[in-house]
């Protein structure tokens, strides 16, 4: 059980929302945090600019397969970009509060 934390850029509130809550619901991630962000990048040899919503998301490197599969089914963006960091460390009880979540338990 390795925790990794998310990060996706989000094209509006309304696309946000409908991932955030279906990887809520499909338990696929603990939490997660959104903001609106200023992105610039380069996009077929330009260079663009727009507002975007990050979701910033806490999970395990087991599920990054899952998420991806449903981020695409989801997402408008022609290429979107999920990007996982491992955590080295977190604070008292958050590696077990991930592991009670999303990790299934033997009836």
């Amino acid at each position: 059980m390795k925790p990794i934390i998310l990060l996706l850029t989000c094209a509006n509130k309304k696309e946000a929302n409908k991932i955030s809550d279906s990887l809520l619901e499909k338990r696929l991630v603990v939490c997660i945090k959104k903001t609106q962000v200023s992105s610039k990048y380069l996009w077929k040899r330009k260079i663009e600019k727009n507002k975007e919503i990050l979701l910033i998301m806490e999970s395990l490197e087991e599920n990054f397969g899952e998420i991806e599969k449903e981020i695409k089914k989801l997402h408008s963006y022609e290429t979107f970009v999920l990007l996982a960091l491992p955590v080295i460390k977190s604070s008292y009880g958050a590696k077990d509060w991930l592991k009670d979540e999303l990790v299934l338990q033997p009836p």
